[in-house]
Formats: C-alpha cells, sequence, structure tokens
C-alpha cells in the first residue's frame, strides 16, 4: 500500500510538471517507470542503504563474541532466524534493526550502547529491534528512507527548475517566472517534507510502544528495558551520524532532546516509555 501511494505520488507531481512546462507524454511515462525501480531498489537494498550511511561494520564472533552470541541467543528464543549484527563506533547509546523480512535482516548497535549499559540493559535494547525483525516493522521502516529522498529530491528539482527555466516550456516568450508556478513550487517546497513525514509516521508510535512489550516478553525482564531507556534520557548525545532520513529506524531518537523536529518524532516519550514498562 506504501509503495501504491508513494509511485501514484511521483506520477501525479510529474504529470502536473507535463502540463505546466508542455513536456510530453514520455516525460510522465519514464518519471514513473523511475518511481518504480526506485520503490524496488528500496525494498532489496534499502537496508545496505540505512547501514551505510549510519556508519555500521559487520561484526562476527570472532571480533566481538558478547554482543554476537547474545544477538543469536534472543533470535533463538524469538524463534528466528540469525540477523547479521553490525557495530556503529559512535559513543551514543542506540541501536536499529533493517532488512526487508527476518530472513534478509541486520541489528546495529552502538559501541556507547555496548559500553555503557549493563547487560540486562543491553539484552532489553536487542530484544526491541528483534521485536521489530519479527513484527515485520522494518520493512516499511526500510522502504521510507529510499522514499522520504525521492520526494525531497524531486520538491527540490521542481524549486530549482521553476526558478531557472520559469515556466518557458510552454510559454518561449516568457520573460521570468510564472506568478502561478511561484505559488505552486512554494507549496510544493512546505508539502513535500510534510508528505515525508506523514511516509515516516507509518511506523506510528504504536509500534514502539508494541516492540517495548514485545521485547520484555522476549527477555521476561521489563526493567532491564526501562533501565536502558533512563539512561538514555539521563546521559545520552546525539549520534555523530544523525540523518532524518534513517532517524525513525533508531531505538531513540538520534537527535538531541532539544531538537525542534523531535516534535515530529515517530518515537514516543521516553518518560511514556519506561511508565508502560515499569506497569507490567
Amino acid at each position: 500500500m506504501l509503495i501504491a501511494v508513494y509511485i501514484a505520488f511521483i506520477t501525479g507531481v510529474v504529470y502536473f510538471l507535463r502540463t505546466i512546462y508542455g513536456y510530453g507524454i514520455e516525460f510522465v511515462v519514464m518519471a514513473s517507470a523511475f518511481s518504480i525501480l526506485m520503490a524496488m531498489v528500496s525494498y532489496y537494498t534499502g537496508d545496505k542503504v540505512a547501514l551505510a550511511v549510519s556508519g555500521a561494520h559487520p561484526v562476527t564472533k570472532s571480533d566481538n563474541p558478547y554482543i554476537v552470541n547474545m544477538v543469536e541467543n534472543l533470535a533463538i528464543t524469538a524463534g528466528l532466524p540469525q540477523p547479521k549484527v553490525y557495530v556503529i563506533q559512535d559513543p551514543a547509546i542506540n541501536a536499529f534493526a533493517t532488512g526487508r523480512d527476518p530472513s534478509h535482516a541486520s541489528v546495529a548497535v552502538t559501541t556507547g550502547a555496548i559500553e555503557r549499559l549493563e547487560n540486562e540493559e543491553l539484552e532489553g535494547v536487542l530484544a526491541h529491534e528483534l521485536s521489530h525483525v519479527g513484527n515485520y516493522d522494518i520493512r516499511v521502516m526500510t522502504i521510507v528512507i529510499i522514499m522520504v529522498g525521492i520526494i525531497s529530491i524531486l520538491s527540490d528539482w521542481f524549486i530549482r527548475s521553476q526558478f531557472w527555466f520559469g515556466g518557458r516550456g510552454r510559454d518561449r516568450d516568457s520573460r521570468g517566472g510564472n506568478p502561478a508556478l511561484m505559488i505552486i513550487g512554494i507549496a510544493l517546497l512546505i508539502l513535500s517534507p510534510i508528505i515525508a513525514e506523514l511516509i515516516k509516521l507509518a511506523v506510528s508510535r504504536k509500534r514502539e510502544f508494541l516492540a517495548d512489550a514485545s521485547g520484555a516478553l522476549l527477555t521476561r525482564y521489563p526493567e532491564g528495558l526501562a533501565r536502558a531507556l533512563e539512561k538514555i534520557g539521563a546521559q545520552n548525545r546525539p549520534m555523530a551520524s544523525a540523518n532524518n532520513a534513517t532517524a525513525h529506524l533508531f531505538f531513540s531518537s538520534p537527535f538531541s532532546a532539544k531538537k525542534l523536529t523531535n516534535l515530529f518524532s515517530t518515537h514516543p516519550p521516553l518518560e511514556e516509555r519506561i511508565k508502560r514498562l515499569r506497569a507490567m
């Protein structure tokens, strides 16, 4: 459904551009084909993009037996295939899972989480991420990364072409930009980021609450996850690789708690998550 809405949105905007600039119908066909191609790319390789953008590198049992064994044990308990394990060199406490399904899943955790969390706390965080794998939240999360990027690129391209060419595709005698196009361009500039945020919110806060609950059920120890969240609230710092496109993947927001964009975060408030865990 998400992919269909994305393709329809891209095609609709391109068709609008065609009517404004006088492009041929082949322009719409080409753009539709491009949107379908990028949707497929996001489905099959979006996890690799997320891992690369986050600076994650793979580890094996010989590299880090502690974290790999913990992920393996939790995967066995959850009845999931063994995901690939990655580590991000960052002092912040954070982690994320990605992939299109449990058979193609990866779990990445920061060195800050490994070093600063107690065994039960880290286990709770990883159980939360494996719950995202088991609940198939990772599929939507991964697809969103590419889609949001393409929508932003399209919006930027429209605004730049409107200023550079001023709508002269249809009116060769035009001297400067068409005021109507200026208004439409500004509207797209405003609406596209909002649409991108709405797509991110497809992974709703309820899915984060569900992953907390599923993770607590997996470890049978909600207090471990609650304590990890408390440490994040008290000690955490922004991640060096924090990125708006991948922020929704992480266990907690990779930005500063004071960052205005957190108002639109898919993550519920830490206090509410801790409260629910301790009520179990």
